[in-house]
């Protein structure tokens, strides 16, 4: 709902903060006072058309904020768009701050929790949170995109809405593997080919996992052959030796063991060096052995090694083209053979898609038309309940219908008909377009709802569908201006008690401009809106009135401030109180 708004330099508005109440809240006050003001700001959040004109005289800017606190219904709804656009709050608050700067160079400055955003952005995050019906630029339901999910919502159909979607899903996923096979054959031929000669390329190969590694090391021994036999031949002189000018390691680790056994004998607890020595002799003999071993078999093969050159340049020629390693060069060769088979056999699997494709349409049909046939009797119990409403608002004789419409296509859904077998069109949402009809006066045609001209009349049919819709409407905010135009004070009551029923009953926030004191007095909130002089400038005040000032204010609604007139005003809230206390029991 909407907590506060603040506006700045808009208009005759110097400066205003509104904290509004959850339940139903009434603005009033002299035409001119500033109310339309007050809801040109509330437009203004909603991504409205704004000039300069709007920017208060003298002033370089016009500022406008808006707190909203979020439930969990418009949470669903607002939480995706602000994750889609980065907006996200980490604290995970449960309210949004809307903001908008207009300033007299022509800059635009839309934000979001803070966040510059684009006036598109701004628009579809405050959609779900507010509706203003009367002024015929920010209303949901005039919009014939909305009134399929609404007719949908009052007919509970969720579950079969549901089930069409999934089957629907089902579908277009063969659909998108069919329009891939029947792709151009001459495309699918050259295909073809380029598969296989890299199947048979890769194949050829006969790569290994471990390969490359393994040649990469030979590579490095047969290029590095002699230096290696070098240094293996002096290792080897050192630990063995091969001739009498010194003595090797092994020899000198000799005499240093016949000089421990010697030792040994005469000092027995020094026992543990022979035996550590001992290893010694043994480790160095192996080790000798190992290098004489090495050096027997190091070769200087040139011809090994341009083999070894050629196969690592044939292995860097594939991982050029299909993978940055032999495990991605052979899952390459693997799924390319896959995709070959699939084409290979694509006439056999195009045969068996389209049966398939066929026993959708068919699920789809039936289910489809279970659908529209509980959307028709939704429609007809929705507008038996909107043409009731319009008679309370004084609106007698008009009529509100919900137009269907189908459209046959060669490749639909089939459907049995009065007239045969027809193929519809039809989306995740079923085939049914639907729209809203209204005819204001006896004798005129329905006509689309966007083309009521009357504000009164539009705001009027807005309530008697909010009214019917009650229970199934999640916008939080609901917003009525002149909605009293053409109605006397015995309607004026009417008005009153559905709007206190949509915040009462249904749980929406309601804000009303009146200046009928009988629709007035429903208010759980009042607001008088007016105009002052200071220092030669008009400014707009807005006061919330208590109970004494409501009686006045309602009085002078009643156009005096005389005993009876008071008496007047006192009698109303005294009705309102006792309507609102017999509802609530």
């Amino acid at each position: 709902m909407l907590n506060e708004l603040f506006i700045r330099n808009l208009a005759i508005i110097d400066e205003l903060r509104l904290r509004f109440d959850a339940g139903f809240n009434v603005l009033t006050g002299e035409t001119g006072a500033g109310k339309s003001i007050i809801l040109d700001a509330v437009m203004l959040i909603l991504g409205g058309r704004a000039d300069t004109s709007l920017v208060r005289a003298g002033c370089d800017e016009a500022y406008v904020e808006a707190m909203f606190a979020l439930d969990g219904g418009t949470k669903t709804a607002v939480l995706p768009i602000l994750e889609a656009q980065g907006l996200e709050d980490e604290d995970e608050s449960d309210a949004i701050l809307l903001t908008r700067e207009l300033r007299m160079n022509g800059r635009n400055i839309c934000r979001v929790n803070g966040r510059a955003v684009s006036l598109s952005v701004l628009r579809e995050v405050a959609e779900p949170l507010i509706d203003i019906h009367g002024q015929g630029e920010h209303l949901s339901l005039l919009k014939p995109s909305a009134h399929l999910p609404v007719l949908d919502a009052y007919a509970r159909v969720d579950g079969d809405r549901t089930a069409v979607a999934k089957e629907v899903t089902a579908l277009n996923a063969i659909r998108r593997e069919l329009a891939s096979l029947r792709q151009d054959e001459r495309m699918l031929a050259q295909r073809m080919d380029m598969l296989r000669f890299q199947i048979e390329e890769i194949r050829a190969a006969n790569l290994q996992p471990d390969e490359e590694e393994e040649l990469r090391t030979e590579r490095t021994r047969l290029a590095n052959a002699e230096q290696l036999a070098k240094y293996a031949l002096e290792a080897g002189v050192l630990l063995s030796g091969v001739d009498d000018d010194s003595a090797s390691v092994t020899e000198l680790l000799s005499q240093a063991e016949r000089a421990l056994m010697h030792l040994v004998r005469l000092d027995e607890t020094k026992t543990e060096m022979l035996t550590t020595l001992q290893g010694l002799s043994s480790q160095f003999s192996d080790l000798a052995a190992d290098v004489a071993d090495y050096r027997e078999q190091l070769e200087f093969n040139p011809q090994r090694l341009n083999e070894v050159e050629e196969r690592l340049e044939v292995i860097n020629r594939l991982k050029r083209k299909y993978g940055n390693d032999i495990a991605a060069i052979l899952a390459t060769a693997v799924k390319a053979e896959a995709e070959l088979d699939k084409i290979t056999h694509s006439e056999e699997r195009i045969e068996a898609l389209q049966k398939e494709q066929e026993q959708y349409l068919r699920r789809i049909g039936k289910l489809a038309l279970v659908l529209s046939d509980k959307r028709k009797e939704a429609a007809g119990r929705l507008g038996t309940a909107v043409e009731r409403e319009l008679a309370d608002l004084s609106m007698v004789g008009a009529r509100f219908s919900v137009e269907f419409e189908t459209e046959a296509v060669a490749d639909g859904a089939p459907v049995q008909t009065g007239v045969g077998q027809e193929r519809l069109k039809f989306d995740q949402t079923g085939f049914d377009q639907v729209q809203f009809l209204m005819s204001a006066n006896p004798g005129e045609p329905l006509k689309p709802m966007a083309k009521v001209a009357s504000g009164g009349e539009t705001a009027r049919l807005m309530l008697a569908l909010k009214t019917a819709l009650a229970q199934v409407d999640s916008t939080p905010t609901l917003i009525f201006d002149e909605i009293d135009q053409g109605i006397g004070g015995r309607v004026g009551d009417v008005v009153g008690r559905k709007l206190w029923g949509l915040s009462a009953i249904a749980q929406h926030q309601v804000i009303v401009v009146t200046h009928l004191p009988q629709l007035a007095g429903y208010g759980d909130v009042h607001f008088h809106v007016s105009k002052r002089v200071s220092e030669g400038r008009t400014a707009t005040a807005v006061s919330n009135l208590d109970e004494r000032a409501r009686i006045q204010e309602l009085a002078a609604m009643l156009g005096t401030q005389a005993k009876y007139a008071r008496e007047g005003a006192a009698s109303i809230l005294q009705q309102v109180a006792q309507v609102k206390s017999t509802a609530r029991q």
